[in-house]
Formats: structure tokens, C-alpha cells, sequence
């Protein structure tokens, strides 16, 4: 059974008036790969520099592997966490070596362990025959694996990368994080994983902690999260949504899409659908929602339709598979099914 590495209990910061995190709370499992999601501003990599021990909390507490490392009357320097740190620049030493770089951090074994720690890690990320070259001789990816090389050698309890990716561009990005994420993964490590792309965090995360605006919104599988979001903010992060407004009445929600039934918010509560592009449908005969195209879009897989709906002040976008060939003017008939749709009180944002 996993055993918790890392508990994050009411965490707070505070810089002045300004609220940076606001009471957090989470955990994460020993070989779990956890992803802080979130756009700019939303305390992310504030909460990794409170895990790491470069900022202190105003509030709150932080647990590693059952020792308190910060707290009311506690504070554990950062080099005495055991935790390793991939920047998102790589913060390497460009006057020093491949190898002298990544046996940076070994500072006090013995030479001889800490020269068979340094080749047994270039040689898991395929670095050995780089080991005498310069940061500035290689490639991006490749000075990333130095970084990640780095940051593993002295076993760390607890792995956290900010934004280790954004430096990469296209294919490269996808390999190197491939790369990263298997070796992470066979090394059982427990990573903290700061992304603001939500596809990368449902790519490699075991679940995403959501923040915005310093607090945690939501925490859970990433399956969870896109099928489960808690708020208009939690739909809205991982795809474009149609969002509708409404007032719940005996436990349902009439809009010009659809009644759906709304169990969980209480009665006269405001109310908000979100129903995303891909969960349109446009039927292939009459149905009772009709609506005009505005306009049509090829995407290559798939057409991006826009439309009017009668009762809709917003136009509704409809991403279909395959052709949907129809043209500006053209009625078309839409479809959901009451599955894909998202209810959430209208105040949750």
C-alpha cells in the first residue's frame, strides 16, 4: 500500500495585503506523480517554494515522510529536506561539467559514492557519454536530463519540477517528457509537477491539484477532474465549454439545449450548464432543438461549427467528427445526451 510522502495542511503565505496561498490542503503518496494545475497567478509555484523550504508559511504546515519541516514553531532548512528541484531554466552551471554538475548535490558522501552515484545516474538518463562535456554543448532536451540527473543523484524523499517542459518546443516537448515521466515512474520517485497546460497534466499526472487565485479548487484523477469538475472553473480548464445560466426548480434546470436534472443544488439556486463542443452532437434528422450556422471551420479531423440557438443570446460552438460540410444559413439539429453535461451551482467559479 502507497504510504503519504509530502501532507500540505492549511498552508498560507502571505506577502504583505497580498493573500499568495490561501489555507491549501493535500497530500502526496510515496511514487506519485502530482500535478500543481493552474494559470498564472494561482500560487503554484508558491506552494512548490513552501514544499522546498525557500519561502516560509505565514500559516499552516508541512509534512515530509512523517517529520514536520515547517510549521507554527518549526522550520527545516532546504538542504536538510532531502528534496530535489528541477527549475524550469535548469539552473545549470555553465563552467561546469556534465558530470560535475549532477554531482553538485553530493556534497558531504564519500568520493567514492558519490562517483558511482554520478555514472549510475548519466547512464539511466543516456548522458555517460556527455559526462565531460559543457551545459552549453548540448542540446535542450538533453541539458534537461543533466537537470533531472541532478536534482535525482542524492535520492531525494520528494522530487518537485516547475514548469520543467516550457523551454521545449513540439516534438522535442513530447519525447523529453515521455522520457522523463518513465524514468520518474520506474524509479517509484514522488514528483510535484507544476504545469498551467492542462493537457500535460492529464498526461503524466496521478491526479491534479487545481489551483486559482492562491486556493485549491479541486483535487483528484484526472479522469475526475474532466468528468467530474467541481465548479465553471474546473470545466473551463480542460476544454472550451457552452455555458448556459439558469435557475434549478425541483431539483432540475430548463434551458433552450435541454432539461437536465441538477439532484445536488438546492431549490431557486442559481445554476450554470456547461456542455463542451465534442458532446454536441448534430443529428441526422429532426430534433427539438434547431439552430442556424453561422460559421463552419475545417480542422482537418473534424469541423469547428458555430450556430445560433433561439432563447440563446451566446452562440454555441460544435466540434464534429468528420466533415459536417454545412455553410453559413443552413439549419442543423443538435443532439446531447444528458451524460456530458455539467451542472454546477452558478456561484462556483
Amino acid at each position: 500500500m502507497p504510504s503519504t510522502i509530502l501532507s500540505v495542511e492549511s498552508l498560507s503565505l502571505r506577502y504583505g495585503r497580498v493573500l499568495a496561498l490561501d489555507g491549501v490542503t493535500l497530500s502526496a503518496d510515496s511514487g506519485e506523480i502530482l500535478s500543481l494545475l493552474g494559470p498564472s497567478g494561482s500560487g503554484k509555484s508558491t506552494l512548490l517554494r513552501l514544499i522546498a523550504g525557500v519561502e516560509h508559511p505565514s500559516s499552516g504546515r508541512i509534512v515530509l515522510n512523517g517529520a514536520e519541516v515547517a510549521g507554527v514553531r518549526t522550520f527545516v532548512e532546504p538542504e536538510r529536506r532531502r528534496v530535489g528541484m528541477v527549475f524550469q531554466d535548469y539552473a545549470l552551471f555553465p563552467h561546469l561539467t556534465v558530470r560535475a554538475n549532477v554531482a553538485f548535490g553530493l556534497t558531504g558522501w564519500k568520493r567514492a559514492d558519490a562517483t558511482r552515484a554520478v555514472e549510475a545516474m548519466l547512464d539511466r538518463v543516456d548522458l555517460s557519454r556527455y559526462a565531460d562535456s559543457y551545459p552549453h554543448m548540448l542540446s535542450g532536451g538533453e541539458r534537461q536530463r543533466v537537470a533531472l540527473a541532478r536534482a535525482l543523484a542524492p535520492n531525494p524523499q520528494i522530487l518537485l519540477m516547475d514548469e520543467p517542459f516550457s523551454s521545449l518546443d513540439g516534438r522535442l516537448r513530447d519525447q523529453v517528457r515521455q522520457q522523463t515521466i518513465d524514468l520518474l515512474r520506474e524509479s517509484q520517485t514522488t514528483t510535484i509537477l507544476v504545469t498551467h497546460d492542462p493537457r500535460e497534466a492529464v498526461r503524466v499526472a496521478d491526479r491534479i491539484a487545481l489551483l486559482r487565485t492562491g486556493r485549491l479548487v479541486q483535487c483528484g484523477t484526472p479522469e475526475e477532474l474532466y468528468t467530474r469538475p467541481a465548479t465553471r472553473f474546473a470545466a473551463s480548464m480542460f476544454s472550451e465549454i457552452n455555458e448556459l445560466s439558469g435557475i434549478c426548480r425541483n431539483g432540475r434546470i430548463d434551458t433552450p439545449l435541454g432539461s437536465f436534472a441538477a439532484p445536488h443544488l438546492s431549490e431557486n439556486a442559481p445554476c450554470s450548464v456547461c456542455i463542451r463542443p465534442q458532446h454536441l452532437r448534430i443529428a441526422g434528422c429532426q430534433t427539438d432543438i434547431c439552430a442556424r450556422v453561422l460559421r463552419s471551420e475545417f480542422l482537418g479531423e473534424m469541423d469547428h461549427v458555430v450556430l445560433s440557438v433561439p432563447g440563446l443570446q451566446t452562440p454555441i460552438t460544435v466540434r464534429t467528427s468528420g466533415r459536417a460540410r454545412l455553410a453559413p444559413g443552413d439549419a442543423a439539429y443538435l443532439e446531447v445526451h444528458p451524460h456530458d453535461v455539467l451542472v454546477v451551482s452558478h456561484d462556483e467559479a
